[in-house]
């Protein structure tokens, strides 16, 4: 096993090192760009739930680097979490589900709105199926909520979702605004994973619609038997599969050394955590503390005064590179 383990299991996770992306996901939306040309026009783009920041990372490289003069490009991340920077990337810390952050953004384009969205944000699974794809749609409704906001007519959103009995509600909702909308599943993202994400090009509001985050967004009467339903009265979901099979598969194991010409090298995460939520659990492991129900006096105190910018434990697993 062994610290390059993960590295031999999952191929996306290992190349995500080797080309300096914070996360695996960053390949899912430079996939999805392949296939739907989401870049091409853009130089104002917003990524919602962005932490720790791989989405933000393609942006900075497809928009400034490679299509545009970086002083033309204005890339703005938001997330509750802090991210560290990234070079042409400006960071709010705010609330997708507040004005406040909508105006931030705008005021951050100068008055102008954006020409591209993406939030690849999720919820903390659970494990129970209902519970999460519930959670993910009002999550992905959120997103949807502050791109009425900030989204140029004719400006394109994408979105990740989860696949279940209702995500024809989704699409509905989802088409309401967009005149197209297509479910994708690019490469990248495990077969065994109900996750997807939703392609919205053409943004075209109704007519008289006007945002709002204090009202509900829409909230269509939902029939239970609604799946039960043939012919026109159904509404399908395109699904899109990105990509063919000479791309990697994200569910196979793959050999440590790829090209027989170049050795196998372990790197660490690009970037790792600023301030874990399993901070203080580690630190408890370390000292042998964390089986122990009542902890010496003044023992929490010591920990927290350890110094948490230390590089992580290589047995320890870090979160948001293996997305």
């Amino acid at each position: 096993m062994g610290r390059s383990s993960k590295d031999k299991r999952d191929i996306y996770y290992r190349l995500a090192k080797e080309e300096g992306w914070r996360a695996r996901s960053a390949f899912k939306l430079l996939q999805l760009d392949e296939e739907f040309n989401l870049f091409k026009g853009v130089s104002r783009a917003v990524d919602l739930c962005a932490a720790p920041g791989s989405w933000s990372q393609v942006l900075s490289r497809k928009l400034r680097f490679v299509k545009y003069k970086s002083e033309e490009v204005k890339i703005v991340a938001v997330d509750l979490q802090a991210m560290a920077p990234l070079p042409g990337v400006t960071q709010i810390q705010g609330d997708i589900t507040k004005i406040s952050t909508a105006q931030e953004i705008i005021r951050h384009f100068e008055g102008q709105s954006a020409d591209l969205v993406v939030c690849d944000g999720a919820p903390d699974v659970t494990g129970l199926h209902d519970v999460d794809e519930y959670i993910q749609a009002q999550l992905l409704l959120a997103a949807l909520n502050i791109t009425t906001h900030v989204l140029k007519p004719g400006g394109n959103l994408v979105a990740k979702i989860f696949r279940g009995k209702d995500v024809t509600l989704l699409y509905s909702q989802l088409k309401i605004f967009f005149s197209s909308v297509i479910c994708a599943k690019p490469r990248s993202s495990r077969n065994s994973s109900i996750e997807a994400f939703v392609v919205c090009q053409n943004y075209s509001p109704p007519d008289g619609y006007v945002p709002n985050m204090s009202n509900p967004l829409l909230d269509h009467s939902y029939d239970v038997d609604f799946n039960q339903l043939e012919g026109p009265n159904r509404i399908i979901v395109p699904f899109l599969a990105c990509g063919d099979l000479s791309a990697f598969d994200s569910d196979r194991t793959y050999p440590l050394q790829l090209d027989s010409s170049k050795e196998y090298q372990y790197l660490p995460p690009t970037q790792p955590p600023i301030r874990p939520p399993y901070q203080q659990a580690c630190q408890l492991r370390k000292n042998n503390l964390l089986a122990k129900e009542d902890l010496p006096s003044g023992a929490l105190d010591t920990l927290s005064a350890l110094d948490l910018n230390k590089s992580p434990d290589t047995n320890t697993v870090t979160p948001g590179t293996s997305d």
